[in-house]
C-alpha cells in the first residue's frame, strides 16, 4: 500500500510507543523490539489529528511536502538498477516516515523537543553478489537532524530533495549511505503524478478513516552511483515512488497486506495491493492501478485480478514465512505474469516491524506479446501467521 502500500510500512507509527524517550536529553535510543503491523497503524489513541475520509484536491509541490496534521505519512522509493557493463544488477529502497507525536503540540523550551519524529529503512539488494543490506535510522524532527518541507525531506544523512522538473511530473536526487552501502541517484518522472484510488484516496476498509491519501511516480529514469563494500558501480534502471499521509490504517480484522509495484518493458506500470483480513480472505477495499505509456490510469478493483502464490520462504532470523514467487493475471487487460524474487532473503529483520521488502523479476505476456520487466513486492503482518 505503499500505497501503500507500503505506506504501510508507517512502520513509524511503531515508534509512536517509545517516541518520547527522544524527547528529553541527547541519549541513544536503544533499539525497540518487533512490533505486530497493527500495533503500529491501527486507530488512533490521539483523536485530534485528522482522517483522510472524503477526497481532497491535491495541490504540487506543496503535498510533496508533509502533512503534520495527520499522524504519520511517509516517501518511499525503490527501484531496479543495472550498472554500465551490464554485469552486475541491485535493488534499493529507500523509505522515510515522519510520526507526529501529539495533534496539539505545545511550545518547547529545549532546543531539543520535537513533537514529530522520523524513521528511515535503507536496503540495497546486490542480486549479482548474492547479499541483502539493510539498515534503520531514527531521530527527532529538531536541531536540523530530521524534517520535510515542499522540496525535500531528510533524516540525517539520508535525503530526497526535488530538484527540477515540474511540479507534477519532477526530477529529484537521492542520496544515503550507511555501513556498507551508499545510494547517489537521480531520479526523472518520465510520467506525472497518478492519483490512487479515489482521486487520490486510497481506502483500505470500509471502516471510517483506515484510509490514505496517496499518490506515485510510477515511473523514474534512475542513474547514478551504488556503492557496495568498497567497491563502486555506475548504474541505471527505473525506480517508483509513492506518497502516503493518513492517521490511521488497518482495520480490527486486517493482519496485513501483499503490496506490488510493477514497470513493465513494453511501457506499462502496474500496481495492486491485496489487503489480508485475520481470517485469511481479502478485504474487498483491496485494489490498484494500471497505467498506461501515455500515462492514462486505469482503476483496478480487486476483482480485475487474480493473485497465486507459488512458493513460501521462511526467514533463518525471524521464522517468519513469507509467500515467494507469484503468478498474477489481469484477463480484461490480457495481462498474465510471473513474478520472482530476485534473492529470496529481503527481509528487514532488523526493523522495527519485520517484513518482506524486495526486488522481483518479471515474466510473462501482455496482449499476446511476450514482456518482461522489473517491480517490487512488500509483504506485512505474517508473523502472526507463521508457525
Amino acid at each position: 500500500m505503499k500505497p501503500l502500500f507500503f505506506w504501510w510500512i508507517a512502520s513509524v507509527a511503531l515508534i509512536g510507543g517509545v517516541a518520547w524517550r527522544w524527547l528529553g536529553p541527547a541519549t541513544p535510543l536503544a533499539k525497540p523490539p518487533a512490533m505486530e503491523i497493527h500495533a503500529a497503524l491501527g486507530a488512533p489513541t490521539d483523536p485530534g489529528f485528522r482522517q483522510a475520509t472524503t477526497p481532497r484536491v491535491f495541490e504540487f509541490p506543496a503535498d510533496h511536502g508533509p502533512h503534520p496534521e495527520f499522524r504519520q505519512e511517509w516517501w518511499y522509493v525503490t527501484g531496479n538498477l543495472t550498472s554500465e557493463d551490464g554485469q552486475d544488477r541491485f535493488g534499493y529502497q529507500l523509505t522515510l516516515f515522519r510520526v507526529g507525536l501529539d495533534s496539539n503540540p505545545a511550545k518547547r523550551e529545549s532546543a531539543w523537543g520535537a513533537s514529530q519524529l522520523y524513521l528511515g529503512h535503507l536496503a540495497v539488494s546486490d542480486v549479482t553478489g548474492r547479499r541483502f543490506h539493510h539498515f534503520q535510522k531514527v531521530s527527532r524532527g529538531a536541531l536540523g537532524l530530521a524534517g520535510a518541507d515542499a522540496g525535500r525531506v531528510w533524516l540525517e544523512g539520508w535525503s530526497l530533495a526535488r530538484v527540477g522538473g515540474t511540479p507534477e511530473q519532477p526530477s529529484l536526487r537521492l542520496t544515503a549511505a550507511q555501513g556498507s552501502i551508499e545510494l547517489r541517484l537521480e531520479l526523472n518522472a518520465l510520467k506525472p503524478v497518478v492519483l490512487q484510488g479515489e482521486g487520490g484516496l486510497s481506502r483500505k476498509s470500509e471502516q471510517s478513516g483506515a484510509a490514505s491519501y496517496y499518490y506515485s511516480l510510477t515511473r523514474l529514469e534512475s542513474m547514478g552511483e551504488v556503492r557496495v563494500g568498497e567497491r563502486v558501480w555506475r548504474v541505471h534502471g527505473a525506480s517508483w515512488m509513492d506518497r502516503e499521509w493518513s492517521t490511521s490504517a488497518l482495520a480490527a480484522d486486517q493482519a496485513g497486506w501483499d503490496w506490488f509495484s510493477l514497470q513493465l518493458d513494453d511501457g506499462w506500470e502496474v500496481m495492486f495491493y491485496r489487503m489480508r483480513l485475520k481470517n485469511g480472505a481479502d478485504d474487498p477495499q483491496s485494489q490498484g492501478t494500471l497505467v498506461a505509456p501515455d500515462g492514462r490510469v486505469t482503476p483496478l478493483p480487486r476483482e480485475a485480478w487474480r493473485q497465486e502464490s507459488l512458493g513460501s520462504w521462511t526467514s533463518p532470523a525471524t521464522g517468519i514465512r513469507y509467500p515467494s514467487g507469484w503468478r498474477v493475471v489481469v484477463p480484461e487487460h490480457r495481462l498474465e505474469l510471473t513474478l520472482t524474487p530476485r534473492l529470496e532473503n529481503q527481509e528487514l529483520s532488523e526493523a522495527a516491524i519485520h517484513y518482506w521488502e524486495g526486488a522481483i523479476g518479471i515474466e510473462g505476456r501482455h496482449a499476446g506479446v511476450l514482456v518482461t520487466g522489473s517491480g517490487y513486492v512488500e509483504l506485512t503482518g505474517y508473523a502472526a501467521s507463521s508457525p
